[in-house]
């Protein structure tokens, strides 16, 4: 495909731990009678093998996305809506398995083969994010004449996998291709923070700390108000913070059982975004994003 052209007046600004081993066989049937209760109990059933495996996978995913800085078993606890103790039975059971490690006294991180799954498997859903969502950004784009752009959730911080130059003169290109940035600094980050459980919303504000402030002066207090007003709306506007005289606005895509995926946004000069203009880009990114 052809990359487009930009105009010339562009600006860059379980709670069961399940046992590996294989339990004792049943009696066989006899003139005495049938096997006793407690050998047809023995294995564990098919749904709490499957449970099991599936909260390991969600509390490894957890971890994964923390990133560097790690998850305390509180915050594991908020997010997956499971009881410290079954956190800490299922924390141990990876740590056995060279896929989670301390870090710190509090925190937990994924080990270093983890993390390099983690990358690959991260890389190749921003790829296909980049696939699936470049006719979306061209739509939108295209109706509204200004750059958009799509983000995927790397940890706790916005990774902007695509974007599509619109044909208005003057273009507001505030993300490049590749770069990441705070979760919800940027109108698609904001979006795609806002979808998120509110245990893990909480936890991504509060890691930003000091970083925030070098984003147009934004606090961890004025993210907060703005995920619960991204969420009363249904999608989210920012403006002077990722660039300042810029403002975007954003919506999220989530899959069939309502997670997130990616966030989109569409970002143009202060002046251009009227409130008007606002909900009609919004509109936009719903018409296109329903498609998706």
């Amino acid at each position: 495909m052809p990359r487009p052209q930009s105009p010339r007046n562009v600006r860059q600004a379980d709670e069961t731990r399940v046992s590996t081993e294989e339990p004792p066989a049943p009696a066989r049937a006899n003139a005495a009678g049938p096997a006793s209760p407690a050998h047809a109990n023995a294995r564990p059933s098919r749904e709490a093998e499957g449970r099991a495996l599936r909260r390991g996978l969600q509390l490894l995913d957890a971890v994964q996305r923390s990133g560097e800085a790690g998850a305390r078993v509180v915050d594991l606890c908020r997010a997956l809506a499971l009881e410290r103790a079954t956190v800490h039975r299922l924390l141990a059971t990876l740590t056995d398995c060279g896929h989670v490690q301390r870090h710190g006294r509090w925190h937990y991180v994924a080990a270093p083969a983890a993390q390099l799954r983690g990358a690959r498997q991260l890389s190749d859903i921003a790829s296909e994010m980049a696939q699936r969502l470049a006719p979306v950004l061209a739509q939108v784009s295209a109706g509204c004449g200004d750059a958009a752009f799509a983000v995927v959730r790397e940890g706790h911080s916005a990774w902007c996998v695509a974007r599509h130059i619109g044909s208005y003169p003057v273009q507001i290109l505030a993300v490049q291709v590749g770069s990441r940035q705070p979760l919800g600094v940027g109108a698609a980050g904001l979006a795609l923070l806002a979808a998120l459980p509110e245990a893990e919303a909480r936890a991504a504000i509060a890691s930003h700390g000091d970083a925030l402030a070098r984003y147009g002066g934004m606090t961890v207090e004025r993210l907060r108000i703005l995920v619960r007003s991204t969420r009363e709306r249904g999608w989210s506007v920012v403006g002077n913070h990722a660039v300042k005289g810029v403002l975007g606005v954003g919506r999220a895509l989530r899959d069939a059982n309502g997670q997130p995926l990616a966030g989109i946004s569409v970002a143009a000069s202060m002046d251009r975004m009227t409130r008007q203009r606002q909900r009609l880009i919004a509109g936009l990114m719903d018409e296109a994003l329903g498609a998706v």
